[in-house]
């Protein structure tokens, strides 16, 4: 009786089983999918187009003689063995092989041919790394390098580097792509998706400087990136405060205007106990805090701010 009741509970899980498996089925593949669509590959990198000076390695199918190393001419021309000069200057690789497939049939040579071109140097391989880098210059763009690769070989960011690094493309050079150097999630899979071709321009911006002088606690130059914003009580905080006998309330801010250098009184004790609103500093204010001792004495001129401003060190601020 057992093993009736056994066989019989067997029989009808088989049936369950194989009446869930469509259902099953559509459950793998749709999470197969979705995995597919997770999974996203990056960006595929724009097609470079031929320029002055380019080497192409032009390769018509099963016809040898017709094929060659040609240099593009200044105006963007080709020499083809018994075809003469075809104009492939501003077309990509692809374009160019068609170009070069229509002139072949025009003057007669081959009926049906098949023609693959090969840019296999490029007259401008090298792409300038501009900016707030320890070594400037125009390094080789030989096989694929992304955006830190090529601050890497240029020394790395100077301490005055900001976050934002732009990269124009030799073929766009009207519209500039901005990246933060920053671990982001979206910041880190941009970059990775970024390419960076042959006559790239890399530019890494230089971070704002307010400095901070007079009776505190570290005096300096303080960076502030320029997607960010350094209010009068950041810049204190950051100077490690204002010492027992500073005068707040005498304190003097020094801006660059059009007009020259303007000098204003700065309530920073006010502003401490929050009876006046916080400011925000712009690049290159110097804000200057006087002693108790010399609370109306402020600095003369922009000659002694500058003078006191040569020692300081620059402190990252963020």
């Amino acid at each position: 009786m057992r093993i009736k009741l056994l066989n019989t509970m067997t029989q009808q899980l088989a049936r369950r089983l194989v009446c869930a498996l469509p259902v099953l089925g559509l459950v793998v593949m749709a999470t197969f999918a979705f995995g597919q669509q997770d999974a996203a590959s990056p960006a595929t990198a724009p097609a470079l187009r031929v320029s002055a000076g380019d080497l192409l390695a032009v390769d018509v199918f099963d016809t040898p003689e017709l094929s060659a190393k040609l240099r593009v001419s200044e105006n963007g021309d080709v020499n083809l063995p018994v075809a003469g000069f075809t104009h492939v200057g501003g077309l990509t690789a692809e374009e160019a092989a068609t170009s070069i497939e229509q002139r072949l049939r025009e003057q007669n040579i081959l009926k049906h041919p098949h023609v693959e071109v090969f840019i296999q140097e490029y007259a401008t391989q090298g792409v300038s790394v501009l900016g707030e880098v320890k070594n400037p210059g125009v390094y080789p763009d030989l096989g694929t390098h992304s955006l830190l690769d090529f601050i890497s070989v240029a020394g790395g960011i100077t301490p005055t580097a900001g976050k934002a690094v732009s990269i124009t493309h030799k073929n766009d050079p009207d519209h500039a792509t901005v990246i933060q150097l920053n671990n982001s999630e979206p910041d880190v899979a941009k970059r990775a998706a970024l390419a960076i071709l042959p006559g790239d321009t890399i530019v890494v911006s230089r971070s704002g400087i307010v400095y901070m002088v007079g009776d505190l606690g570290k005096p300096g130059g303080f960076l502030i990136d320029n997607n960010q914003h350094l209010s009068a009580l950041q810049a204190v905080a950051l100077a490690q405060g204002a010492n027992k006998d500073s005068a707040l309330n005498n304190s003097r801010l020094i801006r660059k205007t059009p007009n020259g250098p303007q000098e204003s009184r700065l309530l920073l004790g006010k502003i401490l106990a929050g009876k006046e609103s916080d400011i925000p500093l712009q690049d290159g204010d110097i804000v200057f805090v006087p002693t108790s001792k010399s609370k109306t004495v402020a600095l003369e001129g922009l000659g002694a701010s500058v003078g006191i401003l040569s020692g300081l060190a620059i402190y990252k601020g963020f």
